[in-house]
């Protein structure tokens, strides 16, 4: 079979440049390394003593402005017998190869030789680009803590070890992406993470063997249990807070550079459904908020189907006075419920995906303005009834009362799949689809657990924290779904 990556003329960029450890390095095997690299620059310094110096960089990785006052400045006022005296107190350390030389090249480093002893070193100027740490903008909530992640991993992770200073949270690094070379970092609290989750996360993050890996979504991709499930089974989030509040419970986190969001794993599909408010409001007003998510998940995905099933197959069950109005709705319209809902759905997700693609303002606009004008011209058209347009509108919006953003995308899909089952078998059909998505639930797993937890397998203990939040106080163990090795939360109750 022919592979993608089947060597043809010139190097093959799947294989590691090998050779590179064999050269010997030299200022003539840099340049014919960094060849046809605007980008890269060679500069020649002497010393105080007339010694050569050379130095090579790549400018676009490197903080330009420290360059004269760390390295050019020292060399050029050295009056030491060699190089390494004048730049030691910048962190300087020896390079002995042509592979190590570009690797260090690459991230940002800067290659100082010193002719007179005939050593290369490397000094450490990465660019430190990155933006002010701002709101969440997917998970935003009145009180609490307003930052949230940036692209740069270093600053991501001194945000969670800020709230969480002990020396037992564990950070293992990772290079994945033969050519996007990213970095990722798993997190973990030693003596409390199972050690299953974390070999079993170190084993699916070393066998990733991809060109590009870009962001979260990419590492999650290769580390699925079950790859054509429409449900997420890693929660991701750019909250520092709630990456600790996981990792107190017995997850792990895996942050991916250039990316603000987070990873989180194990999680359970009621994970899905949790807020950081939780566990802000009062433990009453939390409960019914989480209520009202489940209720909303429900009726996203089968207001519309249940419309159809009624107006279809079970108009019998309604109300005489609710069949009157329905019947006045729909005396004049051209399509059957189905297609009259297909057509409608369609129409709210063109909008939906177009106010996302276009500008801030006039996406807000579009939204607005597009679903009103829209759906009454629909109406007064006579392509759309009046019931229907509220149904849509209700069942739109309440998608949206889940937090995580990818779940709510996996809703349209499983609407669309119980309109169909619906428009063929009635309510029948919406409860064979109830059937075959909690068979379906039952039988996934996040980070090889099973994803249903706390309901099947059983676990009476969770119920504290799962469609109610119970009161902080009571919740005085960890849940046994994710099996911590510490299971109390109190310190001083042991």
């Amino acid at each position: 079979m022919f592979k993608f990556w089947k060597r043809s003329a010139g190097r093959n960029v799947h294989e590691q440049p090998d050779d590179l450890q064999e050269t010997v390095l030299t200022i003539d095997a840099l340049r014919q390394m960094l060849a046809n690299m605007y980008d890269a620059e060679f500069i020649e310094r002497q010393t105080t003593r007339d010694q050569k110096v050379d130095i090579v960089y790549i400018r676009t990785l490197i903080d330009q402005g420290r360059l004269n006052e760390a390295i050019i400045e020292p060399i050029y006022r050295c009056s030491q017998e060699t190089v390494y005296d004048c730049i030691a107190d910048i962190n300087a350390s020896a390079v002995g190869t042509l592979l190590e030389a570009h690797n260090l090249l690459l991230q940002g480093f800067v290659l100082v030789h010193d002719s007179s002893i005939n050593q290369w070193w490397s000094v450490p100027l990465q660019n430190p680009l990155s933006r002010a740490i701002e709101p969440s903008e997917t998970e935003t909530i009145i009180y609490g803590p307003k930052d949230s992640f940036s692209e740069q991993i270093e600053q991501n992770i001194t945000m969670i070890r800020r709230r969480m200073p002990i020396a037992k949270l564990k950070t293992e690094m990772f290079s994945i992406g033969y050519l996007s070379k990213t970095k990722i970092v798993m997190i973990y609290v030693e003596g409390l993470t199972n050690p299953e989750f974390i070999s079993t996360t170190r084993s699916k993050l070393s066998n990733i063997d991809f060109d590009l890996i870009l962001e979260s979504s990419n590492v999650t991709a290769f580390m699925d249990d079950h790859t054509h499930s429409v449900f997420p089974q890693y929660m991701q989030t750019d909250r520092p807070d709630a990456c600790v509040y996981s990792l107190g419970l017995g997850k792990l986190i895996i942050l991916v550079d250039n990316t603000p969001f987070a990873i989180i794993a194990p999680i359970t599909f009621f994970h899905l459904f949790q807020s950081p408010e939780d566990y802000i409001n009062r433990w009453m007003v939390a409960s019914f908020f989480r209520c009202i998510r489940y209720l909303s998940f429900f009726l996203a995905i089968t207001l519309i189907p249940l419309y159809v099933a009624l107006s279809t197959h079970h108009y019998q069950m309604l109300p005489l006075q609710i069949l009157f109005v329905l019947l006045e709705s729909r005396s004049k319209l051209p399509f059957t419920p189905f297609w009259e809902s297909f057509l409608m759905l369609i129409t709210l997700e063109i909008i939906k995906e177009a106010s996302l693609r276009m500008p801030t303002k006039s996406g807000q606009t579009l939204g607005v303005i597009g679903g009103i004008v829209i759906g009454q011209a629909a109406v007064q058209a006579g392509f759309a009834s009046k019931v229907l347009i509220v149904l849509v509108g209700i069942s739109s919006i309440a998608s949206f009362l889940v937090p995580n953003y990818l779940m709510t995308k996996s809703n349209t899909l499983i609407q669309f799949i119980f309109l169909v089952l619906s428009a063929f078998l009635g309510i029948f059909g919406i409860a064979i689809g109830l059937i075959a998505l909690l068979i379906h639930l039952n039988g996934l797993t996040s980070l090889k657990q099973p994803y249903f937890s706390p309901v099947a397998p059983f676990h009476a203990g969770e119920w504290m924290d799962l469609f109610i939040r119970g009161p902080l106080p009571l919740m005085k163990t960890r849940p046994d779904s994710l099996k911590p090795l510490d299971k109390r939360r109190y310190w001083r109750r042991r």
